[in-house]
């Protein structure tokens, strides 16, 4: 069982705006204004920054798969994947329920058709969307963070993380369920983080988590005993860090041994020097600027890429 993966699908902004069906309970969104020639220039925006965070990783040794939606559909947050679908190296696709009504026009055939036709193996599909209709959601490796090698799953749990949904993935995939609740200041109150993949990042060695986010002390030493008892080394960032997306990274294979910690120019930037030496005892650090898809999107470099398991066909 391998912890990372040398091969990502990202898919292009298409539509690109501020989500107003998300907005209301992401809070790291900034809507912008919504004229016409604004959307315009803010896809074009986006788009810019898709193509070179792909470039920055393709030429760093990563396989990226490209995929173009071309069906017209209005799907503003097509570029965080990750949300609606996961591959496995069992040969397993997992299909997820999302919270936005608009989000769940992102599960189209055609992305499937396309890792198929660049030779990968899908034996089997598993989908829990259904489950839209009762009004529970479970947003993938948004609300999933896999610890692949040690079979435990953390979850933070919020209105895109339903527990019993959570723990029927464990039961599927014989996972052990880790969960708490991560929270974040907004207007002097303290609510649910909308994913638990903003604050919290599980590599091979080691975790970057913000343990200040999770108030209730019980769960927070569980979080701790888990990430101990399987040696990683614990990477604390802060609460501003989390809003600066630094929880929101992705530790992936590059060229020979080579390994990366994928993040936004923001994050990077946001980071102190020790916290940079301890992850660069372990992988490189690639960093691009997302600063429109973040700002907009309110998610960031680790909710662009779907990690590719699959085996080749």
């Amino acid at each position: 069982m391998k912890q990372i993966t040398d091969t990502i699908l990202m898919i292009k902004p298409t539509h690109f705006r501020t989500n107003e069906q998300t907005a209301v309970n992401n809070f790291f969104q900034v809507p912008m204004t919504e004229l016409d020639e604004t959307r315009r220039e803010l896809q074009e925006k986006a788009v810019t920054e898709f193509n070179g965070f792909v470039e920055k990783l393709r030429n760093a040794g990563v396989k990226v798969i490209v995929h173009e939606c071309s069906d017209g559909l209005d799907t503003p947050d097509a570029h965080f994947p990750n949300n609606w679908i996961s591959f496995h190296e069992n040969g397993v696709v997992v299909l997820y329920p999302m919270f936005a009504e608009n989000r769940r026009l992102e599960r189209r055939e055609s992305v499937l058709e396309k890792v198929e036709a660049e030779g990968y193996l899908v034996e089997h599909v598993i989908d829990y969307s259904s489950a839209e209709e009762e009004g529970f959601f479970l947003e993938g490796t948004g609300s999933l963070i896999l610890d692949r090698v040690n079979k435990i799953a953390y979850c933070a749990l919020s209105e895109r993380a339903d527990e019993e949904l959570f723990i029927e993935f464990c039961e599927d995939f014989d996972y052990s369920p880790v969960v708490f609740t991560a929270y974040q200041t907004v207007e002097g109150k303290r609510l649910p983080i909308y994913h638990t993949n903003v604050m919290m990042c599980v590599g091979e060695s080691f975790a970057v988590i913000c343990l200040d986010s999770i108030d209730n002390k019980a769960e927070r030493k569980n979080v701790v005993r888990h990430l101990r008892k399987t040696a990683k080394e614990i990477i604390e960032i802060s609460e501003n860090q989390v809003h600066k997306f630094a929880g929101n990274m992705l530790q992936v294979k590059a060229k020979g041994e080579k390994n990366l910690m994928v993040m936004s120019k923001v994050a990077f930037n946001s980071l102190k020097q020790d916290q940079i030496d301890r992850i660069e005892k372990y992988c490189e650090i690639l960093y691009s600027d997302l600063e429109v898809i973040e700002t907009c999107g309110g998610g960031s470099a680790r909710c662009m890429m779907a990690e590719v398991f699959l085996q080749k066909a």
